[in-house]
């Protein structure tokens, strides 16, 4: 009880002074743990890695053949007249071919759809 006493009745810098300086984030001496004695690790059962069937390798992926410009249109033997094969667009006007679609013919750019006259 003395000694704490004795403590009160000294200023802020002389407390100080008796305290060695510490970094915030280190930690006493006294502290760390000493290795005296190799802590005892459970042994887990050993796990056997699971084998995966070997992968199948997939066909190459075929490509469709794109649809050339004579494809829309038939040309006459002498070679002089052009016909079209597929209406235009009522509402794109020349140049949009409308698929043909077995009962119908439908256009791809705007959706516009014509049925066939059974």
């Amino acid at each position: 009880m003395a000694e704490k006493s004795k403590e009160k009745g000294k200023k802020p810098a002389e407390k100080a002074a008796e305290k060695p300086a510490e970094k915030p984030g280190a930690k006493p001496a006294a502290e760390k743990p000493t290795p005296e004695k190799p802590v005892a690790a459970v042994e887990k059962p050993e796990e056997k890695p699971v084998e995966k069937p070997p992968k199948e390798k997939k066909p190459p992926k075929v490509r469709k053949k794109e649809k050339k410009a004579y494809t829309r249109y038939k040309i006459d033997e002498k070679g002089l007249t052009l016909t079209r094969l597929r209406p235009y667009c009522e509402r794109c006007g020349q140049g949009y071919f409308m698929a043909d679609h077995g009962d119908r013919y439908s256009c791809g750019h705007c959706g516009f759809t014509r049925y066939k006259r059974a």
